[in-house]
């Protein structure tokens, strides 16, 4: 049975916990969107990890537990996409977090579909879920991504329509692929920090890259 930890506990701690957010839109209406990958990653990771996303704190779906002795929160904000600082700003804060032990899950169309990053802080980009986030931390950019790629939009599609829309069977099926290898990526965090996991992934997602960047989606 999993332990559930206190705040106390996680404050207290020899390891300190690692905050994981996925950003997305709630409802019914958004599941499968692309602008709902990060919702999917966390809901990948805590069930892969045997961890409840069964209460809410700070505005957001949370969970939180142990991935072997490695504490962890696991959250989803609910204020919508472009508030996501609402949530997530709070949610460290309460925890007494430093920004290092931030990582939030988004969606990226400057990867193709289904390709990975994982980077230690924000590159400036026109992701509003970010902007909110990193308004929040007052314009501090040092908290770690990890960037799942969606592709760019067909012709001149409207980006925003892009983003509402679910995958088709192509996309679908390369999300599916990279779900698990963000999951193990993530687990490798846990254990070997940051600077080891980001090397080791981003070389393996380097060929994935050149490998599907010619291919549609």
């Amino acid at each position: 049975m999993l332990n559930r930890i206190s705040r106390r506990c996680l404050c207290t701690a020899v390891s300190r916990p690692w905050l994981f957010v996925g950003l997305g839109n709630p409802g019914d209406k958004f599941k499968g969107t692309r602008h709902n990958v990060g919702f999917e990653m966390i809901d990948a990771f805590a069930q892969s990890q045997g961890i409840p996303m069964d209460s809410v704190h700070c505005k957001a779906i949370f969970g939180q537990g142990f991935v072997g002795d490695a504490p962890v929160l696991l959250a989803k904000p609910q204020t919508y996409m472009n508030l996501s600082g609402e949530s997530i700003g709070p949610l460290a804060a309460y925890y007494k977090l430093p920004l290092n032990r931030v990582i939030v899950f988004h969606d990226d169309m400057d990867l193709p579909c289904g390709v990975l990053r994982l980077q230690d802080k924000v590159r400036r980009g026109r992701h509003n879920g970010l902007g909110s986030v990193v308004s929040h931390f007052r314009g501090n950019r040092v908290f770690a991504t990890l960037r799942i790629g969606i592709g760019m939009p067909p012709g001149q599609m409207d980006p925003k329509a892009f983003l509402l829309q679910k995958f088709n069977a192509t996309a679908r099926e390369r999300i599916d692929a990279a779900l698990p290898e963000g999951i193990d990526a993530l687990k490798l965090l846990l254990s070997k920090g940051l600077t080891e996991s980001a090397r080791c992934f981003n070389k393996e997602q380097k060929y994935k890259h050149i490998k599907l960047q010619t291919l549609p989606a």
